[in-house]
């Protein structure tokens, strides 16, 4: 067996300070991105000159908050409801021989000035602080195959849970708003997901969460209506 090493290029800023409620793939949740700043001595121009070209790029990064649970041959997919079982390598689970994971990102700018550089990101599916390993640019005429079949994950999951905001929460939202002009649209794409476990989805009205998102904590609770925000709590 051949031992490989791998050196981190960069790290992730992103609005999802946590694994609880992060969008499963890239692009479910639009209304916040996120950016990739290089670290030394990866930070140079050079090395993303041409790269402003591309429209999307693939991030190569490390689970390195599961990495110490290490690998399992197989896992419950969250599509499949959390009971089927698959094997490791037909699933996109964090808990991998190598917790290695890639992500397909919008590029919607590049920023260099000193020793920094930084590609500004659209909606991702990566929490905050996770080391990136590689980018590649994504190349439409190889990597986009409408007719490619995927098993349990051929459309993208329906985020149809009703979510609103308690009354007394109005005024405080339209004060934070000036500074996080989408804070609100953004808080309800994520809860539309549903991040809850599969085997909680049926719970009874009256259970309450928590999710860290931005500078927040975002507390809901389940209503026979849906999702009623009903705190943010700046951290």
């Amino acid at each position: 067996m051949t031992a490989f090493s791998v050196e981190q290029i960069g790290v992730i800023r992103s609005p999802y300070k946590e694994k609880f409620a992060i969008p499963r793939q890239p692009g479910l949740v639009k209304s916040c991105g996120g950016e990739l700043h290089l670290i030394p001595p990866y930070n140079q121009p050079d090395a993303v000159r041409g790269l402003e070209a591309f429209s999307h790029l693939w991030v190569l990064f490390i689970f390195h908050q599961t990495m110490e649970g290490g690998w399992r041959p197989t896992v419950r997919p969250p599509r499949l409801g959390g009971n089927a079982r698959m094997g490791v390598f037909a699933t996109r689970s964090t808990f991998r021989p190598n917790p290695i994971g890639m992500s397909l990102v919008e590029l919607k700018g590049i920023r260099c000035q000193k020793e920094s550089v930084v590609l500004e990101l659209g909606s991702l599916d990566l929490v905050d602080g996770t080391p990136v390993v590689d980018i590649k640019p994504y190349l439409p005429f190889a990597e986009a195959l409408p007719e490619a079949k995927a098993s349990y994950a051929q459309l993208a999951p329906q985020a149809t849970m009703p979510v609103y905001f308690a009354a007394a929460l109005q005024a405080q939202l339209q004060q934070l708003e000036k500074r996080y002009p989408r804070l609100r649209e953004f808080i309800v794409e994520v809860l539309a997901q549903d991040p809850r476990p599969a085997y909680r989805k049926e719970e009874e009205a009256g259970k309450t969460y928590a999710v860290w998102l931005l500078d927040f904590n975002v507390r809901w609770r389940v209503t026979e209506a849906g999702f009623e925000v009903f705190a943010l709590e700046p951290r």
